[in-house]
């Protein structure tokens, strides 16, 4: 079942994920840089959102940006997020990252690599792996 945001209070949010989780997802938090579980991830399989539990990545795009975030170059199905413009960085906007339930997971860059350019930095708060199925 999926978690929708739109129809949950403050405390069902908390009961549902933890603190850290909460200050990411809800709050608009980042994490450290260089600190995040998902960071070494290199098995195959589908990073869902931590909440709403939605896909979003798949480990073929994850690439190392040296950034200290999980970096992707591509989305899983872009009906899964929203972008919007973020204007909460002094002297400069970024382009927000946001699941289809209303989760924060991290921003878009434009220096990615090819095929596609982009740099969608996530934070591992925001993700859960869920590793695909031998055999």
């Amino acid at each position: 079942m999926l978690f929708k945001k739109e129809q949950q209070t403050e405390q069902d949010w908390q009961k549902k994920i933890t603190p850290q989780q909460y200050h990411i997802l809800v709050e608009k938090g980042t994490e450290r840089a260089f600190t995040g579980k998902l960071l070494s991830e290199k098995r195959k399989g589908t990073y869902v959102t931590s909440g709403c539990k939605i896909p979003v990545f798949r480990s073929e795009t994850k690439y190392e940006s040296g950034t200290g975030w999980p970096s992707f170059w591509d989305v899983l199905d872009k009906e899964n997020i929203i972008l919007k413009e973020d204007n909460s960085l002094f002297g400069g906007k970024r382009i927000e990252v946001l699941s289809k339930c209303g989760e924060h997971l991290g921003h878009v860059f434009d220096d990615g690599p090819k095929p596609t350019g982009k740099r969608y930095c996530m934070n591992s708060l925001a993700l859960e792996f869920v590793p695909d199925k031998e055999g």
